[in-house]
This record gives structure tokens, sequence and C-alpha cells, in this order.
């Protein structure tokens, strides 16, 4: 910028305006004005300018040097009724010569190449700036520059502008201050500091500023620490490089809708569920209770239903529904988000944690459906989920038909021309909700599966095991080692959901129980046992369960008594009315002891006519 030797500025504020131009400008100043206009005389080539606000005013003492302003006067009268026909010629000078000598301004380069040209022509600096247009000291800089650099004119001459301007304006050094030398060396040490707990940047500044008082303030001190880690860790963004029909963006708005219970007056706020196809923009969006993995998966299911076909790859963010343990690696799939993925043939490849950037368009939808679909809605109330889905449907297809800015063609216009084909078919039957988890099978047959509160039965030999289990909305799928060993139906709520095959035969005969079971095991042994079992349940007057102890003791003995002396026992028990297990097994006891006895006397029969026997009457 040129600088006059005296730096005391010409204008003071706006109101000094006119005061300042209509003072007489002249080698020879007003005796009367002297006093209080101030303003200094100006040398022979010094050309300042100054604006102050709107107005720019050029005053030359000599301007025989500039050909456009030749209207001016070297002498300026001081008579007042001049001033008006002075004040619009400096306005004149101001406007032609301003582009020439703003500050700052970087001269083109064309113009830099005609002015070596025509110094290599010996053409004296002062008539190629009158020629060029441009201001003395700029030409006599660019000569100075040229001889500096120890090349040659046609080397200069087929270099390009930005070569050129590199080598005339490559500028200085951005600090020469001694507050960033200080500041520089200890970045290292408040990099380190930064990632240590509880250090604040206020609290470093504070280290800083005492053992520096001359230092930076917080916000400068703020300012280099965020530049020099804009340098350490730069951030780029690739160019739009998606392809129709591979990836699908997905995520949930931050701001939740809400709609009222007719029943309770209650409201109630739900989640809304966005989704949107890249490499057309097309977008879809649903309200769901939560973000709970049923109704996440539900929505991904409208979203393909909506769409009309699957793309290959979806990227969901770091939520518990879709990602059990975020890496930014090897991330840790949801199961379920794994089997809706294996039943509509895409993969899940999650965002890195922390990184919005890897799902921009979505992110960038859901600003848009704050705007289209939030505010046309706010004023609108709902009394159900579905009549909320059903006005966020509509605007949501609103959306997509609208046309796009500085495109001749809308997101659904394009969806349906470009992408549409490309995506691959809806599986046939619909995806149901699948879960996995591991159990141990307990001494009574079962696995108890906690989501339900319900026991299901395991075959017996595998008691102690660890099974997976396989549980959908309808049924529970039990597997050990890859084999299927049980299926039962699905059920809610506390209970047991036995199979008789997979208990033991002892627990299924306990279970088995009942009056009609005893008969007939009875009638498989004995008519008369039957008999006895069918007198005995109706002798009293109690519930059948009171005589199940005494009838597995009577089978008890039908299988260790002979079955006559069993039959015997009964019909003595029957004939006295006594069905009792303690009155059969003394009766068995007598009996056996009876035939012992006979037994006994048939091993050892008395002689009836020995002669050696001397009888009673012998010892009268």
């Amino acid at each position: 910028m040129i600088k006059n030797s005296n730096h005391t500025p010409l204008f003071w504020s706006k109101c000094f305006h006119l005061w300042v131009c209509s003072k007489g400008i002249s080698e020879h100043y007003h005796p009367l004005r002297w006093f209080c206009s101030k303003i200094p005389s100006f040398s022979e080539h010094c050309h300042p300018k100054l604006r102050c606000i709107s107005l720019f005013i050029f005053m030359f003492r000599s301007i025989a040097t500039h050909y456009a302003p030749s209207f001016a006067f070297r002498s300026i009268a001081t008579q007042s009724y001049s001033y008006l026909f002075y004040f619009c010629a400096l306005v004149l000078i101001d406007n032609k010569l301003m582009h020439n000598y703003m500050a700052g301004k970087i001269t083109e380069m064309s113009k830099l190449k005609q002015v070596l040209q025509l110094h290599h022509s010996g053409v004296s600096n002062r008539s190629i700036a009158s020629q060029l247009g441009l201001y003395k000291e700029t030409v006599n800089k660019y000569i100075r520059q040229f001889k500096g650099l120890s090349i040659d004119l046609q080397e200069v001459l087929q270099k390009d502008n930005p070569e050129l301007e590199h080598l005339f304006n490559g500028g200085s050094p951005a600090y020469v201050d001694k507050r960033f030398e200080d500041f520089s060396k200890r970045l290292p040490y408040l990099e380190k500091e930064l990632t240590r707990k509880h250090v604040t940047r206020l609290r470093l500044w504070e280290e800083y500023i005492t053992e520096y008082p001359c230092g930076y303030g917080y916000t400068q001190f703020c300012f280099h620490l965020n530049q020099h880690a804009a340098i350490q860790t730069p951030s780029t963004v690739l160019v739009n490089t998606y392809m129709a029909g591979e990836k699908c963006y997905i995520d949930f708005a931050g701001d939740p809708m809400q709609y009222t219970d007719m029943d309770t007056g209650e409201i109630i706020k739900v989640q809304t569920f966005v989704g949107c196809l890249p490499y057309t923009d097309y977008a879809f969006a649903i309200c769901v209770p939560s973000q709970k993995s049923e109704d996440f998966i539900y929505a991904i299911t409208q979203m393909f239903c909506f769409f009309g076909g699957v793309t290959k790859i979806v990227v969901p963010d770091n939520l518990k529904s879709a990602v059990t343990k975020s890496d930014r690696y090897e991330p840790e799939i949801n199961r379920l988000m794994e089997h809706l993925g294996n039943h509509y043939g895409f993969v899940v490849l999650p965002a890195r944690p922390g990184k919005p950037k890897d799902k921009c368009l979505v992110e960038n939808q859901v600003k848009l459906l704050y705007q289209r679909v939030y505010a046309p809605l706010r004023n609108r109330m709902f009394f159900s989920l579905e009549d909320l889905n059903k006005a966020v449907f509509e605007q949501i297809r609103l959306h997509n038909r609208k046309r796009m800015q500085q495109r001749p063609y809308s997101r659904e216009e394009h969806f349906i021309s470009d992408e549409k084909r490309t995506l691959k078919p809806l599986p046939e039957s619909r995806f149901e909700v699948q879960y996995d988890t591991e159990l141990t099978v307990s001494a009574n047959c079962c696995i108890y599966l906690g989501r339900d509160k319900h026991y299901y039965s395991v075959p017996y030999q595998y008691i102690g095991q660890k099974v997976k289990v396989i549980y959908t909305r309808t049924l529970v799928k039990v597997y050990l080692k890859g084999k299927r060993i049980a299926t039962h139906p699905r059920v809610e709520g506390f209970g047991y959901s036995m199979l008789e095959e997979h208990t033991a035969s002892h627990s299924n005969a306990y279970n088995k129980r009942s009056v009609a079971y005893y008969t007939e095991r009875a009638g498989e042994k004995s008519a008369v046992l039957r008999e006895f079992f069918t007198l005995m349940f109706a002798s009293q007057n109690v519930p059948p369960e009171f005589f199940y102890n005494r009838c597995d003791g009577l089978l008890r003995l039908q299988r260790i008594t002979p079955a006559a002396e069993m039959e015997k026992a009964c019909r003595i028990a029957m004939e006295h009315k006594q069905y009792t297990y303690k009155f059969v097994e003394r009766v068995l006891r007598n009996i056996q002891a009876f035939i012992e006895e006979e037994n006994a006397i048939k091993k050892n029969p008395e002689p009836d006519n020995h002669e050696n026997i001397r009888g009673a009457a012998y010892y009268q």
C-alpha cells in the first residue's frame, strides 16, 4: 500500500467528507482555513489514496504523469462557489485510478509480461506505467524482481500465469512474531498435555501466560492449537463414486415425532427411521416405537418394500440393534441383523465409530426431513402411529418428487430411470425375526427361555449339556452340535411345553397316573387284581390320588409274589372288604407261612402202622 511520509489521515469521520472537499486544495492554502484543517502538504510525486467507508479521493499536487484526469487543475482556487466542480473532478480521478492503486491487488500476469517486453525494448519505467495504467513503483518493483531472477525473458514469457504469480508474488512468511516463535516451541508439550485426563485448554493457557506474560490471549491460543491439529489430521471429502443399487444408508433422526393416545391423552414420542439410496438420493422414512431390534428390523423391511428391491450393502450407524461391538476394522454385527442380511441377500457394513461422513447423504436427508416432513406436520395432531406414518409417507413422496436444485429431474425420476432396475428382487417370503441364545438343559429335561418365562422340554439324554436355541415369533428350535433335537411352538407366559418322548419312562409313568392307568395295568397281570382296584377306588369318597401310592405298592407285591397267592390274598381282602396294602401284605405273609408249614410236613411224614409206634395209650 502506498504511504505518504506523514501518516496523519485525511478523514476522521463521515461528517468531514464535504468539509475536507470544500477546502481549497492548492499549493497556497487559504489563510483563514489553515489553522483548522491541519492537512499536510503533499510531495511532488506522492499519490496517497484513502477511502472512508464509501469514498476514496485522490489528491495530487502534480498530475502531469496521468493521462486520464487531464481536466484537473494544478492550482485550485479558493472561491467557495467552485467547490462542487472540484469535488466532481476528484471523484472522477478516484474512479479512474482506484483499480490500479488498490492496496494488495495483484497485477495480472499478462500485464507483467507486457511490462517485461517493453522494458526489454528500452522503454522507460515511467512510460511503461503510463501506457499500461500501472503505478510507477509497481513497474519498478517487477523490473527489480526480474533482474534478480537470473533467467532470460523468453523463459519467463513461456511460463503459465500460476508459475509467474509464484515467482513475482510469492508472499512473505505468515508469522514473524516472537510470540509465535515461542508458541511453536511449546506445541509438542501442549499437544501431549491435552491427551492427559482433567487437563483443559484454559488450564494450559493460564500456565502459558504465567510463564510468558506477553504471549497470546486465550482466543488466539486456541486458534493456533486448532490450526496445528488441522495440519496434523487433514480432512478430505471423496468425490461421488456411488454405483446404482450398491449401497443403502440408514439412520435414526435425532428429534422424535409424537402422537396422542386417544384413551389416556398421553403424548407418545416415537423414533423416525430414515433411509436413502446414495446414487439417486432417493429417501424413505417411517416412525417406529423405539430403536430396539424388532422395530429396527421392521423399519428396514418396510424400506425395502418401499424401494421395491434390495441393495448389495446396507450402511447403518453403530447402534446396538445393528452392531454388538463397534470397531474401526472388524465390528461385531448383531446376529439378528445378520439373519436379516442372509434372508434379503445383503451385507452389513457399519460406518466407522464417530465418522458420520461415512454416511453423509443420510445425515443430509435427516436435515431435509426436518424441513420437509417435520415442519409441514408441526401443527397437525395424530391419534395413532398408523395415522402418523401415513402423513409421513405423503410428505416423503412429495420430497422425492420435488425438483432437485441444479438438476433437471427429481429424486423419484432419477430412481425409476436409473437405479430401480439394478436392485435385487425381494425374497418370496417375508423375514421373520429370529433370535439365538445358548442355554443349559436342566434336570427336569427342560430349557428355560427367559424372554418368554417358559420351559421347553429336551430329550432327557441331554441333561446338563449346553444347547443352542433359535426362536422366532412362532417356533422354538433346539440344536446340539448342528443337530436339531427339539422343536416347540413358541408360548409366552409361565408354563411348561413338554413332550412325552423327551422324559424318562419312570417320569412318564408318574405323569400318567390315573384310575384308568392303574386299572389297565392291573388287568394286564390279573383279572382278580383289576377287580380289587375297581372296588378299592369305589370304596371311599376321596380323590383318586389318595390310592395311587397304594396301587404302586400292590403292583410291586404282584411282581414279587406268585400269581395264585396274590389272587388268593386279593379274594380274602375283598371278602373282608379290606382294600389296603397292609392287609393284603399280611394275608400274603400268612399264606406263605401256611404253605411253608405244609411243605415241611410233606418232607417229614408220620408212619401209619409201624410196630415200634407205642401210641398215646402206652403212656396212660
